[in-house]
């Protein structure tokens, strides 16, 4: 006989549906159909949904209930910002103490994403390739503020923009920030990694700016 779902299994299908596109901006959450749905109460289903909320991925109002959060033009820019801050501080940390196993480990994300198809998936490789440049700084305090704010951007850049040719090109400067790290050239990783944040906020908030509104 199959065990209950646990908060965390129910957390991490809302997260996929999410993430996959499955569940739109601004879509309420309901927690009874939730509960009906996986066949446990009210309380694992809240406790999933605060799990979901600390991610950024849905929004809980007074007596409103939950709702999948949705992103501004304006938000996007934010978060960029705050990214391209922290995550240069970051690399610029994390270069000089790499080593060849963490060179490797960032080339077999990259392979992995080379040939993923499922969006999702390739947003949790995009966000695996970016901490394993960054963990020989380090700065887990910086990590964990990062996680939500990468996840906030980086499902609508997989969704929507695919057909832009975002992945392609991604993944192009992605292998030249490696390259660059592996040279220890400081400088030059700084530079595109600057580059590969300001081209993903200018796409998206383009994109975002003339969407139609749901």
């Amino acid at each position: 006989m199959s065990s209950k779902p646990t908060p965390e299994s129910i957390a991490e299908a809302l997260r996929t549906a999410i993430l996959r596109g499955q569940l739109k901006d601004n879509e309420p959450l309901r927690q009874d159909k939730i509960a009906a749905d996986f066949g446990v109460s009210k309380v694992p289903v809240r406790e999933a949904l605060a799990q979901l909320k600390s991610e950024g991925l849905i929004t809980l109002y007074l007596n409103r209930g939950a709702f999948v959060t949705g992103l501004s033009a304006a938000e996007a820019h934010e978060i960029y910002v705050i990214r391209s801050a922290l995550e240069v501080i970051a690399l610029e940390q994390a270069i000089p103490h790499m080593t060849r196993t963490d060179y490797v480990q960032a080339e077999n994300v990259l392979r992995l994403m080379d040939i993923e198809t499922d969006t999702g998936q390739w947003g949790e490789l995009n966000w695996q390739f970016h901490v394993q440049l960054y963990r020989a700084a380090k700065l887990p305090h910086v990590l964990k503020i990062l996680a939500p704010l990468h996840v906030s951007v980086t499902r609508y850049l997989v969704l929507y923009l695919d057909a832009m040719g975002f992945q392609a090109r991604s993944q192009e400067e992605h292998y030249a920030i490696l390259k660059a790290c592996r040279e220890h050239d400081t400088p030059t990783a700084v530079d595109l990694l600057k580059a590969h944040l300001q081209q993903a906020s200018a796409t998206l908030v383009q994109f975002l700016t003339t969407k139609p509104q749901t």
